[in-house]
């Protein structure tokens, strides 16, 4: 399912939320550019009359050189001017969309886990680059250009109207094949643009995923099926392309010819105005020179108004991510305690499709309790609603008698964490990816997390120590370190429950049995609950949780779940003949 888009209104009113606090800064760079476009305004005017004097017969040498002087000044002086209108709308634009993606970002690290794992990697990744790209194009780009079209259109059909208020009439035969072609298109170009963005945001998904779990795929064999689902999205992807491009084309036909005509039309105008008496050679030129002015801002106008389109679409989308519902209402109440229970749980990922039927457990505080079960059987599903990442359809999990889902996103990764197999490092050092875990954390704690896991070996021998720079562009960490980096931030988090879905799978057996022995070293006192494919890791725990269909069909010690003779025997005997 993927994530909201924001509706088209609501986009809107957040989007001049965010520009209304730079309101300010938009006045001082109209000031700028309408100061910017005065002064190459002038020229047609002086450049009019100099044509009626010439055309009377009363223009001496001495006035030609005065008004080719003033031409040449106002000129110069226009594109001083207009250098710093463009330099200050620019920095305004970054600032705006500074704002809007640190917005972005402030509430996709804050996304409820279930909804983004519900909507996907592709849907995310989308939104996050190709539509924070084109939002970037415009604001940085666009913003200042439509404002420069904008003023310039305006106040040159002003001075065409003050020039000849008849003549200028002229220039508005473009008003009608413009209002009905842009009445037609906007409609129709919005829907589809956002059409395009979710379609390259399932195509991104699509790859991703498959480059992911090339291995899977091969072991699987996947292939075939996998080309089947990227050329499926690709060739959505690609007719939603040809629709757009083709209502460009059906624009830009309409409107290249549009805003072509005024200068035909004055010429005309005038020259039935002029036989008439109506008007002179002075005031057709000047009015021909504003229109052949209107040429250039109009063109980009139409582009930018395409562009807006595109913008707005992505637009929505981005501003969507905050139209995520939580998926938790804290209530302050604190627990009383550190016990963990889970009553009569029941969960679903779709409607009508139950993963886990009726659970109740216990969780002893101290204790460690090993998840045993076939693939399939609901273990990591269990895992999270202990970690409270999915709320239960039906039933209630509590830390000291306290929901889970009453807590404070904060206040939950106090009491208890979820570790998995799939680990991540980031752009920084060593001890930056370490210290996630606790922002405020000294670089003693920091070591100390990492020799509790046992990595102080490895990070020791790094060209800087915890200094050294990983992640994207820098050192490259194997999959077995980054998973130690993030245990390593589990230990600086310091819950007083840990949920280790699979959390040491990248490891050898033999590194991983010793990573373990270590962790109940650094963990000791913590209730740890492991998710464990490794029945050795069930054979260290206090009790054993077999689950199978969705249900915890064994509970007791290893000892005793192996002298039961049931489904863990089974699996243990299993186990101990490979």
């Amino acid at each position: 399912m993927a994530l909201p888009v924001a509706p088209g209104r609501v986009a809107m009113r957040k989007t001049f939320g965010i520009m209304a606090s730079y309101r300010w800064r938009f006045v001082v760079a109209l000031i700028l550019q309408i100061l910017g476009i005065l002064a190459p305004l002038v020229a047609p005017q002086l450049l009019g009359r100099l044509v009626s004097r010439v055309s009377a017969g009363t223009a001496t040498v001495g006035y030609v050189d005065r008004v080719v002087l003033a031409i040449a000044v106002v000129t110069l002086v226009g594109a001083v001017v207009n250098r710093y209108a463009q330099m200050y709308a620019r920095t305004l634009g970054e600032s705006v969309f500074a704002d809007l993606r640190e917005r972005m970002m402030g509430r996709v690290v804050r996304l409820p886990l279930s909804a983004v794992e519900t909507a996907g990697t592709g849907d995310l990744v989308g939104r996050t680059t190709n539509d924070v790209s084109r939002i970037e194009f415009l604001v940085r780009v666009g913003i200042p250009q439509i404002m420069v079209c904008t003023v310039t259109i305006t106040f040159t059909l002003v001075a065409a109207a003050v020039s000849d208020p008849l003549l200028a009439l002229g220039l508005l035969v473009i008003v009608p094949p413009v209002w009905a072609m842009m009445s037609w298109y906007l409609p129709v170009s919005v829907p589809a643009y956002r059409a395009s963005s979710a379609a390259y945001a399932r195509l991104n998904g699509a790859v991703s995923e498959t480059v992911d779990h090339a291995e899977t795929v091969d072991a699987l064999g996947m292939g075939a099926r996998r080309e089947v689902t990227i050329l499926t999205a690709v060739t959505e992807a690609w007719s939603l392309d040809r629709y757009t491009a083709a209502l460009r084309v059906r624009l830009f036909m309409v409107l290249d010819v549009a805003w072509r005509a005024p200068v035909v039309v004055i010429l005309l105008w005038g020259g039935f105005l002029a036989a008439r008496g109506y008007a002179s050679l002075g005031a057709i030129t000047t009015v021909s020179l504003y229109a052949m002015e209107l040429r250039r801002p109009v063109g980009q106008l139409m582009f930018w108004i395409d562009q807006v389109q595109i913008a707005q679409a992505s637009l929505s989308r981005i501003l969507g991510v905050e139209e995520v519902p939580e998926d938790r209402s804290p209530t302050g109440e604190q627990p009383a305690d550190r016990r963990i229970r889970l009553h009569d749980v029941r969960f679903s990922y779709r409607e009508g499709t139950e993963v886990l039927h009726g659970i109740s457990l216990d969780l002893v505080p101290g204790e460690r309790l090993a998840v045993v079960g076939p693939s399939g059987s609901g273990k990591s599903t269990l895992g999270r609603m202990l970690a409270g990442i999915n709320p239960p359809t039906s039933g209630e999990v509590t830390v000291g008698g306290v929901p889970l889902t009453d807590l404070s996103e904060e206040e939950l990764r106090r009491n208890v964490a979820l570790i998995t197999q799939e680990h991540h490092v980031f752009v920084g050092s060593v001890a930056d990816n370490v210290r996630l875990g606790s922002p405020q954390a000294e670089d003693a704690t920091i070591r100390g997390a990492i020799e509790a896991i046992g990595a102080s070996g490895w990070v020791d021998n790094l060209p800087q120590g915890m200094d050294t720079m990983v992640g994207s562009g820098h050192l490259a960490l194997s999959p077995a370190q980054a998973q130690e980096l993030a245990l390593a931030r589990l230990v600086l988090l310091d819950p007083h429950t840990l949920v280790l879905d699979e959390a040491t799978s990248l490891l050898d057996p033999h590194a991983a049995r010793a990573l373990e022995r270590t962790l109940s070293t650094a963990l000791a006192g913590r209730t740890v609950v492991e998710v464990a494919h490794r029945l050795y890791t069930a054979q260290d725990a206090d009790r054993v949780a077999v689950v199978m269909d969705g249900r915890v069909v064994e509970l007791g010690t290893h000892e005793e779940l192996v002298a039961l003779g049931g489904e863990y025997a089974s699996l243990w005997e299993a186990w101990s003949q490979e």
